[in-house]
């Protein structure tokens, strides 16, 4: 039998009816400290098995709207062509009008995907929401490296940079520092929110690196980081994003399991479908 997201009834999960694809990408090519996102998706399905499908706060159930989990994408060992890979397979989902969802795996896959991407839509808004600036154009003799997702994203979109506190002194010439939100500034300001999501487009895509939540409550990446995101502080954000602008698409990456302590996974597959639940809040 097919995976299925949340173990909801395949009525609910068959590819030519469903609106909505999960892609999982399990790549941990270039990660440079802790390993085992590749893992990650696994942990997430699981985690996801034992989750209420009522969503309280939108009074919905979304996975009505039909949830297709496609086999994991396999993209081998390599940066290169592990961006290859994504790139082309991202091109040919978005020919099938769907919302599409990618699980990593850690932050290099979202390269090829946002290139698909803002070929596909004009004028695309990135937001990244992220402890790490990611702005590298190389590293460790390779651009398609987990430190330089966002590089790519920041020459040929709208790149709106969230949560960000950590960064390397290099970064700073490619950084746009009107459209980057440092965790720091979020702390001190009550107007962050509804400035950044001004500087949107209409259509944007949401990345979103698990480590931008403090580690207190997402321990399971690869790069923790001190003083990140809450929980119903993200879910607000998240909440006016996709309330005002126009999502077409988003990824979620770098969870790398612990075992024997599943908090985190249950964590993240929540996260995805609270997502999912504001996309379609006011669906018919």
């Amino acid at each position: 039998m097919e995976v299925t997201f949340a173990g909801i009834e395949q009525e609910f999960a068959v590819f030519e009816t469903a609106r909505i694809l999960l892609q999982s990408i399990p790549y941990d090519g270039t990660s440079t400290w802790g390993k085992g996102a590749d893992k990650g998706f696994r942990a997430f399905i699981s985690a996801a098995e034992n989750m209420e499908l009522y969503d309280i706060e939108t009074a919905s159930e979304v996975f009505r709207q039909g949830i297709h989990v496609l086999p994991p994408l396999l993209s081998g060992p390599e940066p290169d062509r592990s961006f290859e890979t994504i790139y082309q397979h991202t091109k040919e989902l978005l020919k099938h009008n769907k919302f599409l969802t990618f699980f990593g795996g850690e932050h290099s896959i979202s390269i090829g995907i946002i290139k698909a991407f803002y070929e596909q839509f004009e004028n695309l808004t990135v937001v990244q929401i992220d402890a790490h600036a990611d702005l590298r154009p190389s590293y460790h003799g390779s651009a398609y490296n987990h430190a330089c997702a966002l590089y790519d994203a920041s020459q040929n979109t709208n790149l709106i940079q969230v949560g960000i506190r950590s960064m390397d002194e290099s970064e700073c010439a490619v950084m746009d520092f009107e459209r980057c939100y440092f965790m720091h500034q979020i702390y001190n300001s009550t107007t962050w929110m509804d400035d950044s999501i001004e500087q949107m487009t209409p259509k944007v895509y949401v990345t979103l690196d698990l480590d931008a939540f403090d580690p207190s409550i997402m321990p399971s990446t690869g790069t923790p980081e001190p003083g990140g995101f809450d929980w119903y502080s993200m879910l607000l954000y998240l909440r006016k994003i996709f309330n005002q602008c126009e999502v077409v698409g988003f990824d979620i990456v770098e969870l790398a399991p612990m075992p024997e302590f599943p908090a985190p996974d249950f964590l993240a597959a929540k996260l995805y479908y609270k997502m999912l639940s504001y996309k379609y809040e006011n669906a018919k």
